[in-house]
């Protein structure tokens, strides 16, 4: 998925604008500046094994006011990275309308030439033409430094990539691409979907890796149970032993390693907790996690954390508590990692360790690509696409600054 925001207030990473509180057992929340849906948000950080540093979503119109919203909780002023998890966009659940246009063939990409021109026209006509309704339609865009990892809830999308890759992800599959040196790729909904909800996640790259030839995976990531009825999909890294809170430890479950290839220490799981759950898990104890809620409210360690609400925890815990006190089951995905050493430059689709180097792709991109100079330059082609690539927004006035 394309960062397209377009105020350059977000563009620099060092000016989110997103809010942070820190919350106790009880679920409160300390005093500060006020923050959305009521809560408040002082600047606080979580110490290791402290509390649970709330991290408020803010929504994000992908490229316009009609385009599809995303709700993104990382990264913003409060923490910019998790381990390496340095982008969290939670979206949906989305209805989609099926196109008001024909078919134009096999030649369209699975139909995504009649879902932009029925957008249009519903656009000129005056009529409701929403992103949520049209679907994704991520034109070809550029990566550089990162690994994106596609986790669906519900329905199907199509990606498509400069290495030559075509694959669908729907849930319970992962879709993970390292853009290493430099890739493009578009992702679409499918025309058969008719609800869109997941998350896309990005991973920064250690500089030793960031330079790699790009590739993508495509895995189906089996259920663990964790004890309790919870279920787990761990689609990055290893999760240890679950257990409810009437069994003693690693008794309900063993760890579960995911088979996909990153490059820092770190995790991703789904995890599905039935109505009245209490689960323990361990982790461990150098990484520092977060806990995005899909399905709730969920309890964190007490701390009760609405829908596309992110809770922080510091390195140094050995365990997690996660309740579910609701009448319907929850579900949240859980990441972590060892704290990421290096600063980060991250504007755009790019994530880089200075501002020249991110101005010198965001001339590559415009002139290879955009121009059309060389269809086989740093970011190659996306074949079988059938719209142009997205052009770059201009960079900020003031020079973009490193983030750690």
């Amino acid at each position: 998925m394309s960062n397209l925001e377009r105020d350059s207030s977000e563009l620099v990473i060092a000016g989110g604008t997103g809010a942070v509180a820190t919350a106790t057992p009880s679920g409160s929340v300390a005093a500060g500046g006020a923050a959305a849906g009521g809560r408040t948000a002082p600047d606080h950080t979580a110490d290791a094994g402290g509390p649970v540093l709330l991290l408020l979503p803010r929504d994000v119109p992908l490229g316009g006011p009609r385009a599809m919203n995303v709700r993104r909780t990382l990264p913003q002023r409060g923490r910019s990275t998790i381990g390496a998890w340095c982008f969290i966009d939670h979206y949906g659940p989305d209805e989609i309308v099926a196109p008001n246009a024909p078919e134009i063939g096999s030649g369209t990409a699975s139909g995504i030439l009649p879902r932009i021109v029925a957008g249009a026209r519903e656009e000129a006509a005056g009529g409701v033409a929403d992103g949520a309704r049209r679907g994704m339609v991520v034109p070809p865009h550029p990566h550089t430094g990162l690994q994106t990892v596609s986790w669906l809830f519900e329905g199907e999308i199509e990606h498509r990539d400069s290495t030559g890759s075509h694959a669908a992800v729907r849930p319970g599959e992962l879709n993970l691409m390292t853009a290493g040196r430099g890739i493009s790729h578009s992702e679409v909904s499918t025309p058969d979907t008719r609800v869109l909800h997941g998350v896309q996640l990005w991973l920064a790259l250690p500089d030793e890796h960031r330079h790699q030839t790009p590739h993508f995976e495509h895995h189906e990531v089996p259920q663990a149970p964790l004890g309790g009825g919870a279920i787990a999909r761990v689609f990055i890294g290893t999760l240890g032993a679950g257990r409810n809170d009437s069994a003693p430890a690693g008794s309900d479950g063993d760890t579960v390693v995911s088979a996909a290839q990153v490059y820092s220490p770190v995790l991703g799981a789904q995890i599905d907790l039935p109505v009245g759950a209490t689960l323990d898990l361990d982790l461990d104890p150098a990484f520092e996690h977060g806990v995005l809620v899909d399905r709730g409210p969920a309890l964190v360690e007490g701390v009760t954390l609405a829908r596309s609400e992110l809770g922080y925890l510091g390195a140094g815990r050995g365990s997690i508590r996660l309740e579910n006190h609701s009448r319907h089951p929850a579900r949240v995905l859980l990441l972590g990692g060892e704290p990421f050493p290096e600063q980060l430059v991250m504007w755009w689709n790019f994530i880089g360790r200075s501002h020249e180097e991110v101005a010198g792709w965001r001339a590559q991109w415009q002139s290879e690509v955009i121009e059309g100079a060389d269809a086989a330059g740093r970011f190659g082609t996306v074949a079988g696409y059938p719209g142009p690539a997205l052009p770059a927004p201009e960079l900020p006035t003031v020079r973009l600054k490193p983030r750690a």
